[in-house]
């Protein structure tokens, strides 16, 4: 049973990933968690009995601790998920993203690159740095084209500016001392156990409550919408086949403007969940004052990860989202003790 070192497991992506892998009963996870606002033990809860999950609260910035976790639980690899991610709280407040996203990466890197070099062969020769970051890192498309893991960076906001810094010093950690990395760039992910500040969570928990649904702009913005089951399958194959060193575009090929996300969730919900009236819910959505440097259109090419590693999505956009408004529909309690205060709904990052 392979050992695997996990930053930000008790996130939304990294949590799903913990829940999948422990689930396949092939892996034992170490899920370091600094229990951020975003961060949520009741969505690693179904692991709570199993003895292939060890959860320990800690910073990925602390790196004599990590050190210390790494020679204890000897990873055969670290998979890091730890970051600040949302654009709006990074236009709030862009020095936790730069101390988290920049500092925390270059400090585990550090810790990772002492715990590798003290390895003996093959430990050494199979260990592999699997850092998870985001395509807003290229910035922003046209009407066409599609990020490939050769388009140059751009990134516009405080949030993509942090996760470019963080990719440039893997790769850096890869060429300079041969630390043996992998990255992998995904499009906009949605499905359970999501903060309830992103787009798909937020319309569901505000329009069961016939709360305003606020869009920003005139709501055309293109994402590529990837479902986060999906994303750990890809994961998981660039962990396991995936060539060191290389970069592998993530992507749902399911390109949709913010609008249509929108209508389509009230739409399932008004057949699940019908007013009293029978009238739609479309009626509470509310263009507001576009977020700042919002960029315009993302798309990914994931032709390398499915020509080298065989990956494609399962789940189309609408099989994903049906999934996920299901599921948020059943597990409201969840939803409830997540909005413990710290974040009920509001705009953020309007200045």
């Amino acid at each position: 049973m392979q050992t695997i070192f996990v930053t930000g497991g008790a996130g939304f992506i990294g949590g799903n990933f913990v829940l999948d892998i422990v689930g396949g009963g092939e892996h034992r996870v170490i899920n370091l968690d600094a229990l951020t606002y975003a961060g949520n033990l009741d969505t690693l809860a179904p692991l709570e009995r199993s003895p292939h999950h060890k959860f320990i609260h800690g910073d990925i910035g602390d790196r004599d601790t990590v050190a210390a976790l790494l020679k204890q639980y000897q990873p055969s690899a670290i998979v890091n998920f730890a970051a600040e991610s949302h654009v709006d709280r990074s236009i709030d407040g862009p020095g936790t993203f730069v101390q988290t996203n920049v500092v925390g990466t270059m400090n585990l890197l550090q810790a990772a690159l002492g715990y590798w070099r003290e390895l003996p062969e093959p430990e050494r020769s199979v260990f592999r740095f699997l850092h998870v970051s985001t395509d807003e890192v290229y910035g922003s498309l046209g009407d066409t084209g599609a990020f490939r893991e050769d388009t140059p960076y751009a990134p516009n906001s405080p949030y993509s500016a942090s996760k470019a810094a963080s990719d440039h010093l893997v790769r850096a950690w890869h060429h300079t001392y041969g630390l043996p990395t992998l990255t992998t760039n995904c499009s906009n992910n949605y499905g359970p156990y999501q903060f309830p500040e992103k787009l798909v969570p937020l319309m569901i928990q505000k329009a069961l409550t016939d709360q305003p649904l606020p869009v920003y702009g005139d709501g055309r913005n293109v994402r590529d919408w990837l479902y986060v089951l999906d994303h750990c399958r890809a994961i998981r194959a660039v962990l396991e086949r995936g060539r060191v060193g290389e970069v592998y575009n993530v992507g749902g090929n399911a390109e949709r403007m913010n609008i249509d996300v929108v209508t389509t969730i009230l739409r399932l919900i008004d057949e699940r969940r019908p007013r009293a009236d029978g009238s739609s819910r479309t009626s509470l959505i509310s263009y507001v004052k576009d977020r700042p440097g919002h960029d315009r259109r993302y798309a990914i090419d994931a032709g390398k990860i499915r020509d080298e590693l065989g990956w494609t999505p399962s789940e189309t956009f609408e099989s994903g989202i049906t999934r996920t408004v299901d599921w948020y529909l059943a597990n409201q309690a969840w939803c409830n003790r997540v909005l413990d205060g710290s974040y009920r709904g509001e705009r953020l990052g309007g200045a």
